[in-house]
């Protein structure tokens, strides 16, 4: 993502909390800074995208975080995949000192992300959104316009991160299904993805998961994980049953327990195969 702001032409400070991370950008235009507190200073946009809720308030509301030297009128754009109650607080936070806050969470592995391919979902007050839609079309092929509450965008990551378990869950039960009779998996998932289910999604997952092909992280299933405990607490908090999320948060948990928690989430497939018997 930060290479694609560096191609279209934007000034660049970047920070990541291993500082080696940050370090091949810099031959290729980017200031690298030894904190967050550092990188935000004289900015216009803060842009963050971390882990989850503990690792954005770390860096942007403790001490010594992005916030404090921030200056008044500058927009912070959340784009990482947090709580609808943190990201209600961020805006707030933001209120008090005279910043703008926008959410602008992506759909999109990191292959996607380097080609500019990411689906961006964005949120907040219209004027602001415009300003930044410049910065956003450099990092995506689309910028959908949620609305003009910043945890609208977060409402609709979390919703989309669990159909995207939803699709892992059934194509990998699926798949187990059909290996049991003897059918192969890939000409299996050819069939599907040409024919009622020629979407990207069942492409991606079901190719991964036909191959076995889980150890490479795009998405680390505990990341998958938080999503899925987050969307159900944003469901809880309106009273919107979610009970397939349970089943494939069950499931989740049982292959963490089994040692793949830093595996891509497609390892649910592995988990399926392992419950019907197969190898």
């Amino acid at each position: 993502m930060a290479r694609r702001l560096l191609r279209s032409g934007h000034e660049l400070t970047v920070w990541n909390r291993t500082l080696a991370k940050a370090e091949p950008l810099r031959a290729e235009g980017a200031k690298v800074s030894p904190s967050a507190n550092e990188a935000a200073r004289q900015t216009e946009i803060l842009i963050t995208m971390l882990a989850d809720d503990h690792a954005v308030e770390s860096a942007v509301l403790h001490s010594g975080g992005a916030i404090e030297s921030l200056p008044r009128g500058a927009t912070h754009i959340s784009m990482s995949t947090i709580s609808v109650v943190f990201s209600k607080a961020l805006a707030e936070e933001h209120r008090k000192r005279g910043h703008h806050y926008l959410s602008a969470p992506v759909f999109g592995r990191p292959d996607a992300a380097e080609a500019g391919k990411l689906f961006i979902a964005a949120a907040g007050e219209k004027d602001v959104l415009e300003r930044c839609r410049p910065v956003l079309e450099a990092m995506g092929q689309r910028v959908f316009v949620i609305g003009d509450r910043p945890e609208m965008a977060n409402v609709v990551k979390l919703s989309g991160n669990f159909l995207i378990t939803a699709v892992i869950e059934s194509l990998s039960e699926a798949i187990a299904l059909v290996r049991k009779y003897g059918i192969d998996p890939h000409e299996y998932v050819e069939f599907l993805t040409n024919t009622l289910f020629a979407a990207p999604i069942y492409k991606t997952y079901g190719g991964l998961i036909a191959d076995a092909q889980h150890e490479k992280a795009g998405f680390a299933l505990r990341l998958g994980l938080k999503d899925i405990r987050l969307a159900m607490l944003a469901a809880e908090s309106v009273e919107a049953p979610l009970p397939f999320a349970s089943v494939v948060r069950d499931h989740m948990l049982t292959a963490i327990a089994r040692g793949f928690g830093q595996h891509d989430w497609s390892v649910l497939g592995r988990l399926a195969a392992e419950n019907a018997g197969l190898r």
